[in-house]
């Protein structure tokens, strides 16, 4: 329940945590960029900037013994169904709403993962505020490395400059990047073929032809990936990261991912590495929950990268 605050622009509710919560996994998600211009982490807290309805907003998230005490401070005063939906958002950024319980009923007697099960019970894939940032992440990160990678997230972030009031920088809406000149992108960092894919996701987002929010009211996973591989540099391992970290589908197959078959030459004790065909093929037998399990493989090196 929301519970009234000080100021009239802000909000604050309590969430119950699962006794299996991994709150180190969560924080270290948002401590990736050292120089903390959009999120500010500490051993028990982050503080976040975003949009909410348009406006710059912070999000706070402090935990307590098996607890977290979410709060928002926005630049608009808040609206019926803002608890709602700030309980929501809170809810999926923490994974609670996937059923890794079940997964790891089905799963514990496994030879192989069966161990990785065990060593991190309860492992959740943290997920982003919105399916877009999720999406904008996932592009920036094609081919590159996650380093490379945060350091463009920054600066996009800084093209655009959409600040809160406490300092943080705000992840861009699809209108502010749509309205982005592709020279602006270039001149931060960003490739033609990346350039061109983030302003034509943020044009079609933008214009309702993609409903990337409306999705998250049940959206089938099939179609959501139909859409997105229609567009020009969207491929099936940058659909099924953003599926994960936009909407917490753990079916998707991220054997295309470097880090997953470095994970799984690992697990498997060969010496060869491993093909994204192989690896393919292994998770098939995971289904439906093989990004759940690539995100397992994820923890064995640096889960919180990616």
């Amino acid at each position: 329940m929301a519970e009234p605050a000080d100021s009239t622009s802000s909000l604050s509710l309590s969430l119950s945590l699962p006794a299996d919560f991994r709150r180190d996994d969560f924080m270290a998600l948002h401590r990736r960029d050292a120089q903390e211009l959009s999120e500010r982490v500490t051993e028990l807290s982050l503080s976040k900037g975003l949009l909410w309805r348009g406006a710059p907003a912070c999000l706070s998230m402090d935990f307590v013994a098996d607890a977290v005490r979410v709060g928002l401070d926005a630049d608009v005063p808040p609206q019926a169904g803002d608890a709602a939906a700030l309980a929501a958002m809170a809810r999926r950024m923490l994974g609670l709403t996937q059923p890794v319980a079940e997964f790891e009923r089905a799963h514990h007697g496994h030879p192989q993962l069966g161990g990785l099960i065990a060593a991190r019970p309860g492992l959740r894939v943290p997920q982003t505020s919105t399916p877009f940032e999720a999406l904008v992440w996932a592009v920036t990160g094609q081919q590159i490395s996650v380093h490379a990678a945060i350091s463009l997230r920054r600066r996009l972030m800084q093209l655009v400059g959409k600040r809160h009031g406490g300092g943080l920088l705000c992840h861009p809406s699809p209108e502010q990047l749509a309205a982005l000149e592709p020279e602006q992108l270039g001149q931060a960092g960003f490739s033609r073929a990346k350039t061109r894919t983030l302003l034509e996701l943020s044009r079609r987002t933008a214009d309702g032809d993609l409903p990337l929010q409306g999705w998250l009211d049940g959206g089938a996973p099939e179609e959501i990936a139909a859409r997105l591989l229609a567009l020009p540099g969207i491929g099936p391992w940058t659909v099924s990261y953003a599926l994960l970290r936009g909407y917490g589908w753990l079916d998707g197959s991220l054997h295309g991912d470097v880090a997953v078959r470095r994970g799984l030459q690992r697990l498997l004790e060969r010496e060869e590495a491993v093909s994204p065909r192989e690896t393919e093929q292994w998770l098939q037998g995971f289904a439906p929950w093989r990004a759940l399990v690539g995100a397992h493989l994820w923890a064995m090196q640096t889960a919180a990268a990616y």
